[in-house]
């Protein structure tokens, strides 16, 4: 993989991973596997920004990630996966990175201010709230990253990781790459109640749903908030459960659904039970590789292991050469 450029890209684990996941980020982590080298690692030091009063489920939702990871197609002979806490150097560097980084910069951060308003009810008037971009930048270019798959709400996290380079190099010396940010695009998907997906809203599809639950959960979606009777004619173009069918249903089933619904010849009731089997459908695949994995842990650790030692060797190198042009 030499011949590649490199990406790194992480998640935060703080539960099941659903659809919206999915769709975000895992789905292009799959299909890019084989365009570049990709390090993609499992962010637990990061859930301590918003969690660190509660850490006792962090171990577990990190096991929980990488059987997600592993079952929607991420290849371990493809990519780098690991735990970010296992590898200490990024730590070090984020200490020294702090260092340089101006508090302005940080306060700026359109993120910090959504997140503070959103998470009202945890106290994150803490350092490693406002500094988490900064552990971030350090994640990213301790692997010499040439790029971040974002979407582009996430872009002005690569942007300062960009900038903290910049001003590494030009204090110190070219160590680091200035990463850029792969833009990619996502398929319009909301949660249950029309809001976006997330686990704290209660209004999410896991990946590791069985039939039962996704059908369960689909029954609760809510569909044209106009259309108060079976009789009434529908609009598909502001029903979720629709946008749904435009990923999981055949083409020629939903210009009928869109068809009969505009009529009122199919109820919402069969339309969501259309879209809940065919979702069903396409996750088999996905809760079967998750049950192979599930049944094999000393495989799952093993990858890890794998993982955890290919991303700490890079790291220790990048360290090395830092504090060399540091002269620490």
């Amino acid at each position: 993989m030499a011949d590649r450029k490199r990406v790194l890209s992480g998640m935060r684990p703080t539960g099941p991973l659903h659809l919206g996941n999915f769709h975000g980020a895992l789905a292009n982590w799959v299909n890019i596997q084989d365009q570049y080298d990709c390090f993609f690692f499992i962010a637990d030091w990061h859930a301590l920004t918003s969690d660190y009063e509660d850490t006792g489920k962090i171990s577990g939702f990190v096991h929980n990630m990488i059987l997600d990871w592993l079952s929607v197609g991420l290849s371990p002979e493809k990519s780098t996966l690991f735990v970010q806490s296992h590898i200490k150097e990024h730590a070090e560097l984020f200490l020294l990175l702090s260092m340089i980084t101006p508090v302005p910069w940080l306060e700026r951060n359109p993120t910090y201010k959504d997140q503070i308003i959103q998470l009202s009810n945890k106290d994150l008037s803490t350092f490693g709230f406002l500094g988490y971009p900064v552990l971030q930048a350090a994640d990213i270019i301790i692997y010499k990253a040439n790029g971040v798959p974002v979407g582009i709400d996430q872009v002005p996290h690569v942007e300062i990781t960009r900038e903290i380079a910049r001003r590494f190099n030009f204090l110190y010396g070219d160590v680091f790459p200035e990463p850029q940010a792969i833009l990619t695009e996502t398929p319009k998907i909301l949660g249950t109640d029309r809001r976006k997906m997330s686990k704290s809203y209660d209004n999410a599809i896991y990946l590791s749903d069985t039939p039962e639950q996704i059908a369960k959960t689909v029954s609760r979606m809510i569909t044209d908030p106009q259309r108060a009777r079976r009789e009434d004619p529908g609009d598909p173009d502001v029903c979720n459960v629709f946008e749904f069918h435009k990923l999981y249903t055949d083409k020629k089933t939903v210009e009928e659904i869109n068809r009969n619904c505009r009529t009122a010849n199919i109820g919402c009731v069969e339309c969501k039970k259309i879209m809940a089997a065919n979702l069903a459908k396409e996750l088999a695949p996905v809760r079967e590789k998750r049950a192979f994995y599930e049944s094999r842990p000393a495989l799952v650790a093993e990858i890890l292991q794998h993982g955890d030692e290919k991303a700490r060797n890079v790291a220790r190198q990048t360290m090395e050469e830092v504090r060399s042009t540091i002269k620490i």
